[in-house]
């Protein structure tokens, strides 16, 4: 299980800069999102927006991965990838009735590698698929009764850590 910090810490001061407004911006879209206000998740989207997009979605996809392991440690079945795409889009589409479906679709199976995540991500759109990544994190944030900042700061560091690694 990925430690959670101290609430109320901030961001490593070592992270190149875009690693911190990633963070900030993709933790203020989750709580947006978990507070179902459609007005502060589209302000944070649109924050996310104005980040290197590659970066962003590499970012919710290690979240989304980790997440998705811990909740399911014995393995990942189709019928549990439907389960979580049914209760994510039923909790949203309340508040959210213009939700593209299919960006969540794409988001949890881009995330865990069966499809083409950035190919995917452009033909639905940069602000469905970036707003279809948070209501999936903030969704499974919730399922497994937790914040995000130790994520976050999971799959930072270990892009930064795969950035760093020699190739041999």
């Amino acid at each position: 299980m990925v430690s959670t910090p101290p609430s109320g810490s901030s961001w490593p001061a070592d992270w190149p800069t875009t690693a911190r407004q990633i963070a900030v911006a993709t933790d203020d879209a989750i709580t947006a999102a978990r507070a179902a206000s459609r007005e502060d998740l589209s302000q944070a989207v649109e924050e996310l927006i104005d980040l290197p997009f590659e970066q962003v979605t590499i970012v919710h996809a290690g979240v989304v991965r980790v997440l998705l392991e811990e909740l399911h440690p014995d393995g990942l079945s189709g019928e549990d990838i439907q389960r979580g795409l049914t209760h994510v889009a039923g909790s949203a589409i309340a508040w959210l009735p213009d939700l593209d479906v299919e960006a969540l679709a794409v988001v949890l199976t881009g995330s865990l590698g069966l499809t083409e995540m950035s190919e995917d991500a452009q033909k639905i759109g940069q602000v469905d698929y970036l707003r279809g990544a948070v209501l999936v994190i903030a969704d499974l944030l919730a399922a497994a009764d937790t914040v995000s900042e130790g994520y976050l700061r999971a799959a930072i560091g270990e892009i930064a850590r795969a950035e760093t690694m020699e190739m041999p």
